[in-house]
Parts: C-alpha cells; sequence; structure tokens
C-alpha cells in the first residue's frame, strides 16, 4: 500500500515516501498522507524547513498503477481521485507555509515529478531520471497535476514530457528549470541537507513572506492589494528584524527566533 514517514531534527522534518518494490510508486494512502501531514507541518510555526525525499534510492516513480481499477475505475471515482485526492496533495505542498526542498535520487517520474515541481528547491543526483510518460496509459495529465509542472518549467518543456514521453536525465532537468542544483549521486544527500541548514539559519517570518508574496506574484497574478502590501512588511516590529539589523552592525551572526 506504501506509506509516509516523517523525521524532524531540530527545525527541519523529512517527509519519506516509501513503497518496497515499486521505486516508491504514490498509493492513494501515500497522496491523502501528504495532504494531511503538509497541512500539519504548515502550520507548525517552529518548524523553517522541509525536506521531501524517496526511500531507497529512488523519490518516486509515479503513481501506484495497480490500484487504478479500485480507485478510478469510474468516472466520478476519476475525478475524485484527481481533482481532490492528487490535487489537495499537490496544493498543501505548493502552499506550505516553509521552505521545501526536494532531495532527488534515481526516477522522479509522474506522480513524483508533479511533486518535486511543488517544491521550491530541487538537488537531484546525477544519475536521476525525470519525466511524465503517461500517454503509455492513454491518459492525459490532469489539470492541477499540469499545473503543477507548469509553475516551473516551461510550456514547451511540458509538450515534450507528454507529447514526446522523453525521460531527461539530471543535467537536461536543470537546463530546462526542473531542478535547482545538481551534484554526484554520492553527495546529493549532503548537498540537500545543507540546503536545508542554510534555510533553516535564516529568519523563517522573512522566508515564509518571500514564499507567499513568490506564489501570489506569479505569471498574470492581479496586483496586490493594499492589505497584501501591508502583510509583506508584517515583519517590521518583530524580533528577528531587529536581531538582524544588530548583528550586521555588530559584525556577528543573527539568532533568528521566528518572532
Amino acid at each position: 500500500m506504501g506509506t509516509l514517514t516523517t523525521d524532524r531534527k531540530v527545525a527541519v522534518t523529512t517527509v519519506t515516501l516509501v513503497n518496497p518494490g515499486k521505486l516508491n510508486a504514490i498509493s492513494v494512502e501515500m497522496w491523502q498522507a501528504l495532504g494531511q501531514t503538509f497541512a500539519a507541518l504548515s502550520a507548525d510555526k517552529s518548524l523553517r524547513c522541509i525536506v521531501v525525499r524517496g526511500a531507497d534510492g529512488n523519490f518516486a516513480a509515479g503513481a501506484d498503477i495497480a490500484q487504478f481499477p479500485e480507485v478510478r475505475g469510474s468516472l466520478d471515482q476519476l475525478h475524485v481521485f484527481h481533482r481532490e485526492i492528487i490535487a489537495g496533495a499537490l496544493r498543501a505542498i505548493a502552499e506550505c507555509a516553509h521552505p521545501t526542498v526536494a532531495l532527488i535520487e534515481g526516477f522522479c517520474v509522474g506522480g513524483g515529478l508533479e511533486i518535486a515541481a511543488c517544491c521550491d528547491l530541487r538537488i537531484a543526483g546525477a544519475s536521476s531520471r525525470f519525466g511524465a510518460p503517461i500517454h503509455k496509459l492513454g491518459f492525459a495529465m490532469a489539470p492541477d497535476e499540469l499545473r503543477a509542472l507548469l509553475s516551473v518549467v516551461s510550456r514547451a518543456t511540458v509538450l515534450e514530457l507528454l507529447l514526446e514521453g522523453r525521460i531527461l536525465d539530471a543535467l537536461e532537468a536543470r537546463e530546462r528549470g526542473i531542478v535547482t542544483r545538481v551534484v554526484v549521486d554520492d553527495r546529493v544527500v549532503d548537498e540537500a541537507y545543507a540546503t536545508a541548514a542554510r534555510i533553516a539559519a535564516m529568519a523563517p517570518l522573512a522566508n515564509r513572506i518571500s514564499k507567499r508574496l513568490i506564489r501570489r506574484m506569479g505569471p498574470g497574478a492581479a496586483p496586490l492589494s493594499d492589505a497584501e502590501i501591508d502583510e509583506s512588511f508584517s515583519y517590521w516590529d518583530s524580533h528577528d528584524h531587529r536581531e538582524g539589523i544588530a548583528a550586521f552592525l555588530e559584525k556577528r551572526s543573527p539568532r533568528f527566533r521566528g518572532e
């Protein structure tokens, strides 16, 4: 059935996709757990960063197709599966208040690619592979899932992935903007957690505001309201704002508290 595990180390939580023997293919239970887990993590203001990874050397090889006859065997089930279960999970990841880092090893395809696309940064091992060859299954990518890919890569790249079914290597994925950074395989875990540590050392209030603004100010977005602009300066009377300025002037490292 697959499962999801979480492990917290200080202010960084790791969310791991686990489906042994199936390259961590994402079961309906895992999709549901992703939505619930990220909603809970987003509400935890003591958290500073989330790392998403797969178990045993792969990120995730799409959805668990063995479940399809059961969970999307009718048109009504199809709508629920894609428009509620998967879309809800992806939305929870994309809208998480805290910065997210995808630690990518091995295969990152289909639903795995959608999850990675919803993370803020994607650190990949050199041998990792990316794609969405769902044309082989005879169906198109659902709108909410397509939106996740289009949030990070060009229309031309998404068309290539879907129409041609190409699987990209890590360097091609970086060139297309799918991946933030590529490192040799035996360094990818260290690099992803070093990235998370750097994020966790920054002011969490500022990081959360930056995430919210960047998501809100996407292509074609309506202008920010006065209230949204005011909220972007809500750090003004915070400890972290005073601490950051004081630390700079005193030539020392800041000690941010997230308040």
